[in-house]
């Protein structure tokens, strides 16, 4: 198993080149929040745009539009009880969160089923949460987009459940075909026939939202890096890196203390010599 290191980070984050645009660095759509869970939305949503995505939507319940656009006037905003609209757009964008504080109730799952059948092979589909659960029942088709599920243990019991016969984590990731993230002390992830761990982690970090703020990184760094799972990686690393970074001077460390500090450490990575 490798690991994730601080060396590897320098490698992924790329220094922004002068001629390029908004455009340039992702177009995300994040499903997430019912009425009860907002904040799971807003968390994922602030930890994409200060992870550095050009463009982020989020489409959740219209309960959430205000204070999702007080906290993160840069997000653009769709209501998900207008079927056609979010129909009309899943095609836009480059990456997909579906999941954080979506619920497990019937409208969820029509939603669920709305993004799978709508994503195409050029788009990165993150399962996180609800989400995962949805799709562990089985009765949802394979999404043409290339998958990304992030599980904590919970999460993991069910989706392993989707391949009986496996032995190992990379056994499911390969007969789901996806990325899975096994999140946890040390977190790692498994894709195709490679599996890395990360070396980083706090128990400061075990507070509500701390997921949502994950996915909500993945979703971001995945069309800024090389390829998707660098991305993926990367955010893993600085999650955890940031988060122990802070566990220094306090009991407890925030999600959202996590994502303020995106970008400083975007910064610092991508401007240091790998070879340092």
């Amino acid at each position: 198993m490798k690991k994730i290191t601080p060396k590897a980070m320098c490698a992924w984050i790329p220094k922004r080149e002068d001629e390029t645009h908004k455009g340039d660095y992702g177009r995300v759509l994040i499903v997430a929040g019912n009425k009860q869970f907002g904040g799971a939305a807003i968390m994922a949503a602030e930890a994409c745009v200060k992870s550095g995505a050009g463009l982020t939507t989020v489409a959740s319940d219209s309960v959430n539009r205000p204070a999702l656009q007080t906290r993160i006037p840069e997000c653009m905003f769709i209501d998900y009880e207008n079927i056609t609209s979010l129909s009309e757009q899943i095609n836009h964008f480059d990456t997909i969160l579906i999941g954080p504080g979506l619920g497990l109730d019937a409208y969820a799952e029509e939603i669920f089923r709305l993004v799978l059948q709508n994503s195409t092979e050029y788009q990165q589909l993150i399962i996180d949460g609800d989400g995962i659960t949805i799709y562990a029942k089985g009765e949802n088709p394979h999404p043409a987009a290339k998958l990304t599920f992030t599980p904590h243990a919970g999460e993991w019991e069910r989706l392993k459940a989707l391949a009986p016969e496996a032995e190992t984590p990379t056994d499911v990731a390969l007969h789901i075909d996806a990325t899975i993230v096994l999140k946890g002390h040390r977190t790692k992830v498994y894709s195709g026939e490679s599996a890395w761990q990360n070396m980083y982690g706090t128990p400061a970090m075990a507070t509500g939202g701390m997921g949502d703020t994950l996915a909500g990184t993945i979703c971001g760094l995945m069309a800024q890096t090389e390829k998707p799972l660098t991305g993926t990686l990367a955010a893993v690393f600085l999650h955890s890196y940031i988060g122990e970074i802070l566990a220094k001077k306090r009991y407890v460390v925030l999600p959202t203390e996590i994502a303020e500090e995106l970008p400083t450490y975007l910064k610092i990575f991508s401007e240091t010599d790998e070879h340092a």
